[in-house]
């Protein structure tokens, strides 16, 4: 209890000589900075702002309440990290869970570490330390990944090093964002699973690629079924010895006579064909009206 009682007063010591004008800590180089990083302080929760660079965009409202009745019965046990801005205004850089639930609790204050650090370093900071102790989904923690390479120039390599994980795995993350946007929504919302993302990207069609998802969640498919309907589909584009030619006069025909179809339904309609001569015409609409225009001309 004495030693609780003495960290605490030691982070209020610490509060008031952040507070005092003639103290203004900016930099490591700066007076008194030596007794402010790397210490816990008691920050008010107003003067801390959300950090932009924070990966995170989902928050379960359901998680948060029980987070915050947590903190109103035992405090907030792990301190969150803040970079200083200027007097008396700091950045989040990691703990916004803990922040929103310290807020629903009626908090006026938080624990908080103090980092003296510019942008870039704040960047990695965010990014790493979320990768790391979050529950971030995939495509998240892809889009983090993504974020290093773009906004600081990491090489993958890099990365490794940064976050602990082997290059291989932080390349599987990227490979997610080549999947069509439904199907990385469909991963984020968890309908399915990073590696039934993985299964897909063996696919370059995007259309394909929504048709294979569309029956992974209506018949609830696992990662190996996915697998093998995805090898299916791959096996089914391969010509075989006695097919090279229906192929190709099957395209021909749909090609010579796509102008045509689409001169009748005054649509840009979109015909596939594939390697065993199967496939399907596509008519877009643009309203009720011009699809019932479509309906007409086909029951003529």
């Amino acid at each position: 209890m004495t030693k609780a009682i003495k960290k605490q007063a030691l982070g209020r010591g610490l509060s008031a000589l952040l507070k005092d004008p003639e103290n203004d800590i900016k930099s490591a180089e700066d007076k008194n900075a030596d007794k402010v990083v790397g210490n816990i302080i008691e920050l008010d929760i107003d003067a801390i702002e959300i950090n932009p660079f924070q990966p995170r965009t989902n928050f379960n409202e359901e998680s948060l309440t029980e987070l915050s009745s947590s903190i109103k019965e035992l405090g907030v046990i792990q301190p969150i990290t803040v970079r200083k801005l200027e007097y008396n205004k700091y950045q989040l850089i990691s703990g916004e869970r803990r922040l929103r639930a310290s807020k629903m609790a009626g908090l006026t204050h938080v624990p908080a570490y103090i980092r003296l650090a510019n942008d870039n370093e704040s960047l990695v900071m965010a990014l790493v330390e979320n990768i790391q102790r979050h529950d971030l989904d995939p495509i998240e923690i892809a889009l983090s990944y993504q974020r290093l390479i773009d906004e600081i120039q990491l090489t993958q390599e890099q990365m490794s090093e940064r976050v602990g994980k082997k290059r291989s795995t932080i390349a599987n993350y990227l490979r997610l964002l080549k999947l069509d946007p439904i199907i990385q929504t469909g991963i984020r919302d968890g309908f399915i699973t990073m590696g039934h993302g993985r299964a897909l990207i063996n696919i370059e069609d995007h259309d394909a690629q929504a048709d294979i998802y569309q029956k992974i969640v209506s018949q609830n498919l696992s990662v190996r079924e996915t697998e093998a309907l995805v090898k299916k589909y791959q096996e089914s584009l391969k010509p075989s010895a006695g097919n090279t030619t229906s192929k190709s006069s099957s395209f021909a025909v749909a090609n010579d006579q796509k102008k045509t179809i689409a001169d009748y339904f005054g649509a840009k309609v979109d015909v596939k064909v594939d390697a065993k001569g199967k496939g399907k015409i596509t008519i877009p609409f643009h309203s009720e009206e011009d699809f019932n225009r479509i309906i007409k001309l086909l029951q003529r």
